[in-house]
């Protein structure tokens, strides 16, 4: 297990860690949590001895393999596979061995270190690798791709999937959402589930937190405090502690106080002076209560719009995508066509979608930042576009500071500005000081995406364009946005991975995807469940493929095919035989394990699920346009029919959580001894109303049930 003990950590004057300890249990999935700034960062550096404590103890298993998203961006000509792959430190370590046993032509020595490489997975492990890679949102040739070859957000990519790679007893993930798009977000919440290790994972995603992690690790006032539980019953928790810690310091308030005016009053009294002295003493001993100190809430809103435009924009067959640098005249490369729609005012639309389909695209084209690549774009009289880029650096300039910025923009849409309203106005999104000056390329991620927040603010916009503007801000500053959100009284348009405030936000979904932008009829959940079925299909054909080039490689090779299964899967991985991913095509060779997520993707039962993106060389089923069609309409009217059933089935189960919560917690009161015989009483009366319910939800969930499964069939 992991144990801090009396732990102090300073970083220069700033005290990080104070008297800190807690202690962790093998195969607990931890979330880290805390303001920015808290130091959650440092306290990894301390578990890996990147920095080393002022006092107290850090007691890690020294056997223990520690995995870690590298920070650093590299920068290599090596293949992506290979790149992932040397995050196995066994298998790099059994290859090594094997390496020096073969030259010193020592047989004893080469035998032991295949058999390291047998233990290590080694012929399975290029599909590991690519199976990762692909579960990221990497695609076809892209696996093999060279590391300099992406840009960063990709890079970072890479190494998470390196790390992911590690056969760590040991994970620690720092913001591992940052780059991912919701569908690789989904995948990566899967694979952490899966995961047997103990995980520690700083994250500010809400939901991610709560799909993930069982304990809850609040570092605070330079202290840490444990929760059992995910991020939204710490919340619940943290608020029950700190209404009993202020009620607990008032009391000893109250005391200190009686006290005190007592020695006041009678130490000059000999009759009391003994009585005085025995009440100093007393307050000499007291334990003094600290009182509830919270850092200051953070909150904004958006300033009514001007006019609101309805329509505020129509589009007419527009194709959106980009120009190649120095390509001629007429070379663009086109992502989404034919888009034949219209936005309203008041609309509140969420932007779906795998990555490289589009959606950033398509918000670029909205906000002028780019040219339309065909159709027209209708923009409604009086439209003031608020455009949140998914870098904010594409509209910051790194050498110039936060009153800089506002000062220009001042210029262009409030000429009449004071430096000082400016000044006060930068203070509400905390800059402060000298901080209005400071260059915004040496500001945090965070920092920078608050600037962002108070421009579009200014600028007073009736339509707001936000391409994942959660990306650096922390859980506070994320439902301050989300509050701001629901009481704008323009049109939203919102990318982003963050489902809590998608689900806040948005009313309606746009899904873009195979070149196209199309309502989503559904809300999250059931876009989840589309994104499992479309791996779940892309598994299939990709496990028929490669089924059928291991019966042509039979056919071909004769008996030099006849080797292991878990050859064959390996050579398949690296190859990529006719056109299909090599994670894809070496997958089925490693089921082993029996695990099935994914329908056999990934390898030495990694259970990976294959990504929505993942290229499937196998050929479609060819269908009319009309039997297209059809099929929409059939499954719209199911999902129409079926939606209040699977609503009611949710309210049930929450339901039912409940009482089994309050079931639990009057078992515990009366095995406690501590009740009286009347409480004893109420609590078994409660007790059998508790499961009478129970009985009756769980009889009604399973006719909801059956009548789905009904409607579903026909």
């Amino acid at each position: 297990m992991i144990t801090l003990r009396n732990i102090t950590l300073r970083r220069g004057t700033k005290v990080v860690l104070d008297d800190a300890s807690v202690t962790l249990q093998p195969g607990e999935k931890v979330g880290l949590v805390g303001r920015n700034g808290a130091g959650k960062s440092s306290l990894f550096a301390l578990l890996t001895d990147r920095l080393h404590s002022d006092k107290g103890e850090v007691e890690i298993p020294r056997q223990w393999a520690v995995g870690e998203v590298a920070q650093n961006m590299p920068e290599t000509d090596m293949p992506a596979t290979d790149f992932v792959l040397e995050g196995d430190t066994r298998l790099m370590a059994a290859r090594e061995a094997l390496a020096q046993a073969e030259a010193a032509d020592d047989g004893h020595a080469i035998a032991e270190a295949h058999a390291l490489l047998m233990d290590a997975g080694a012929f399975d492990a290029p599909a590991r690798a690519q199976a990762l890679l692909m579960g990221l949102g990497f695609k076809g040739a892209q696996v093999d791709a060279p590391v300099n070859s992406f840009s960063g957000g990709w890079r970072m990519r890479l190494q998470l999937a390196r790390a992911l790679m590690c056969p760590a007893d040991l994970m620690l993930l720092d913001e591992p959402t940052n780059h991912l798009d919701l569908d690789a977000l989904v995948w990566l919440e899967a694979w952490l589930q899966r995961y047997e290790g103990t995980l520690i994972v700083i994250s500010h995603d809400r939901e991610f937190l709560d799909a993930i992690t069982k304990v809850t690790l609040h570092l605070d006032e330079a202290k840490l405090h444990r929760y059992g539980g995910n991020y939204t019953a710490f919340e619940a928790m943290r608020a029950e502690r700190m209404v009993l810690q202020q009620a607990a310091f008032e009391k000893q308030q109250d005391r200190v106080a009686h006290l005190q005016k007592f020695i006041d009053r009678f130490k000059a009294k000999a009759s009391k002076a003994k009585q005085a002295q025995s009440r100093v003493k007393a307050l000499e001993r007291m334990e003094r209560l600290a009182p509830v100190l919270t850092s200051a809430d953070f909150s904004f809103s958006f300033r009514e719009p001007l006019s609101l435009p309805n329509p505020m924009l129509m589009f007419d067959q527009v194709s959106v995508g980009y120009l190649t640098p120095g390509a001629p005249e007429g070379d663009e490369k086109v992502i989404v066509r034919g888009v034949d729609r219209s936005v309203l005012a008041g609309q509140r639309f969420g932007i779906l979608g795998a990555n490289g389909q589009g959606k950033s695209t398509l918000v670029k084209t909205i906000a002028r930042m780019q040219p339309s690549l065909g159709g027209t774009i209708t923009e409604g009289k009086g439209l003031s576009i608020g455009y949140f880029a998914q870098q904010e650096m594409d509209v910051l300039r790194p050498d110039e500071g936060p009153l800089q910025h506002m000062v220009r923009l001042a210029k262009e849409v409030s000429p009449s500005a004071r430096e000082q309203e400016l000044r006060d106005f930068l203070g509400q999104f905390r800059f402060v000081g000298d901080m209005v000056n400071q260059a915004v390329g040496s500001l945090s991620g965070g920092e920078k995406a608050r600037l962002v927040l108070a421009m579009l603010v200014w600028q007073r916009p009736n339509l707001l364009l936000l391409d994942e503007p959660t990306n650096h801000l922390d859980l506070q500053t994320r439902e301050a946005l989300s509050m701001a959100l629901n009481e704008f009284e323009g049109t939203v348009m919102l990318v982003s991975h963050d489902r809590a405030l998608l689900r806040e936000v948005c009313d309606e979904f746009w899904l873009v995807a195979e070149g196209k932008v199309a309502p989503f009829d559904g809300d999250l959940d059931d876009y989840q469940r589309w994104l499992l079925e479309q791996s779940k299909e892309a598994a299939r054909q990709a496990k028929e493929l490669a089924k059928r080039d291991k019966a042509a490689a039979a056919g071909s090779a004769g008996s030099a095919a006849g080797g292991s299964s878990a050859s064959a899967a390996g050579s398949g991985a690296a190859s990529g035989a006719s056109g299909a991913p090599g994670g894809a095509g070496a997958s089925n060779g490693s089921g082993a394990s029996g695990s099935t997520a994914g329908a056999g993707f990934g390898g030495a039962g990694s259970g990976v699920v294959a990504p929505v993106a993942a290229p499937v060389a196998a050929p479609a089923p060819i269908a009319s346009r009309e039997d297209r069609k059809a099929a929409g309409q059939a499954r719209q009217r199911v999902a129409e029919q079926t939606r209040p059933l699977r609503k009611e089935m949710e309210q049930i189960d929450a339901r039912l959580k409940a009482l089994h919560a309050e079931r639990e917690g009057l078992e515990s009161q009366l095995s406690s001894g501590t009740l009286s015989p009347a409480q004893i009483a109420e609590a078994g009366k409660r007790l059998k109303a508790i499961g009478d319910e129970v009985d009756e939800k769980e009889m009604r969930w399973l006719e909801l049930s059956e009548q789905v499964d009904a409607l579903q069939a026909s």
